[in-house]
């Protein structure tokens, strides 16, 4: 079976490849999730350091390795950086079954960081090398629902697997094996050139003020709905409901990430220019119902409505970051855009905590109403900016 690309054709095993590294860059940390609670009692000895540590080290890890991995794509063989990286992704994971003591537990994961790092920016780099135009486009959307399906998936099966031995859930960070075997298959189906009308081959380098953009826009969507995953535990327990709900809000909010990816394309020939407007008004309108409603229906329908316009800016974020570069420095552009997914993630609970300081109020309901407040002022501007390379769709856009 063969796939158009824009560029000609690849087959099957070789669009699989690609996909196996999208499921796989969302993993990083989700094993120690469901065993979170139960770390003191697993190490008796552990302090609250060294539990922090385990949690937040391998993130900071991540992100100077997604743009050391960017850097070294430019001029290098990306699938040798890959192999790299998928096989300490792996070899890691595999280690972390076996750990028996919390310090070795944090110098594992955090070589997991290191691998994960490698292979991130990938995920949507062999995405870019492969595909051009709406085929591009439309590839990049099944990669973010590839991504967030995986997630989704894996900690379901790492939930449960955490309460039959607290080594099991690592067995997830096994599966870049997957990608290792498979990417044999990229070394015999290589990428072609991107055709000379490409509007890539316009850029004799990054163009830089777009970049700088597309990372704040990147980086403040992300921040703005990560209030769901970090707060919605507090608010159900808040509004006196069953505290799983929690688990079932965000499994629902990264389903809904997942939906527009699979047909992104379309999305964008319906909006056009609005597309970004009508994703922040969703965000918007989702941060409001989860922050005032308290029926859990209504509280569904706030994340999923969150998670579909952030569903919706990423990809197009993603496609975006692609053709502001000459084909061999895109990668590079894309880890300095995918670092911002996890600077936010680092920093948001700090962002809220300030404000809350800085407003006197420790209320379950401010991040949410507060971000959604954020996202409005933005929305504001994208509608007045609509036409702009970074907040709306410029013409240049589609001529790619």
């Amino acid at each position: 079976m063969k796939i158009k690309t824009g560029k000609g054709t690849i087959t099957l095993t070789v669009l699989l490849a690609i996909w196996s590294v999208s499921a796989i860059a969302s993993l990083p940390g989700l094993a120690i999730s469901p065993i979170l609670g139960d770390l003191n009692r697993i190490f008796p000895k552990a302090t609250d350091l060294e539990i922090q540590m385990l949690t937040s080290l391998p993130s900071l890890l991540i992100i100077p390795f997604v743009l050391l991995s960017g850097r070294l794509s430019v001029g290098r063989d990306k699938l040798r950086i890959l192999t790299v990286g998928l096989s300490v992704f792996f070899l890691s994971g595999v280690a972390c079954i076996f750990a028996k003591s919390m310090a070795w537990l944090i110098v594992i994961s955090c070589i997991l960081g290191i691998g994960a790092g490698m292979v991130i920016p990938l995920s949507t780099g062999l995405v870019v090398d492969y595909f051009t135009g709406d085929y591009r486009v439309r590839q990049l959307g099944y990669s973010s629902a590839i991504n967030n399906l995986t997630l989704v998936l894996a900690t379901v099966v790492a939930g449960y697997l955490a309460d039959v031995n607290w080594h099991l859930p690592f067995l997830v960070y096994t599966l870049p094996g997957v990608s290792l075997a498979l990417s044999f298959f990229l070394r015999r189906g290589r990428s072609t050139p991107e055709p000379e009308q490409s509007i890539q081959m316009r850029h004799k380098m990054i163009d830089r003020r777009k970049l700088v953009g597309l990372m704040l826009f990147y980086f403040f969507a992300t921040y703005a709905v990560l209030v769901v995953t970090f707060y919605a535990s507090f608010l159900v327990d808040d509004y006196k409901i069953d505290s799983s709900f929690s688990g079932v809000l965000i499994s629902l909010f990264f389903l809904a990430i997942m939906v527009p990816g699979l047909f992104i394309d379309k999305i964008i020939r319906r909006l056009t220019r609005s597309v970004n407007l009508v994703s922040l008004a969703l965000i918007c309108a989702g941060l409001l119902c989860v922050g005032i409603f308290r029926d859990k229906t209504m509280l569904v329908v706030g994340v999923l409505c969150a998670g579909f316009g952030y569903g919706v800016i990423q990809p197009v974020i993603y496609d975006k970051a692609a053709t502001i570069a000459p084909p061999r420095s895109a990668t590079l552009a894309l880890s300095f855009v995918m670092a911002m997914n996890y600077l936010a993630v680092m920093v948001c609970p700090f962002i809220v905590d300030l404000f809350r300081h800085l407003f006197g109020t420790h209320g379950d309901r401010f991040p949410f109403f507060f971000n959604a407040a954020l996202v409005l002022a933005l929305a504001l501007v994208t509608f007045r900016r609509r036409d702009d390379f970074i907040l709306g769709l410029d013409e240049s856009y589609y001529k790619n």
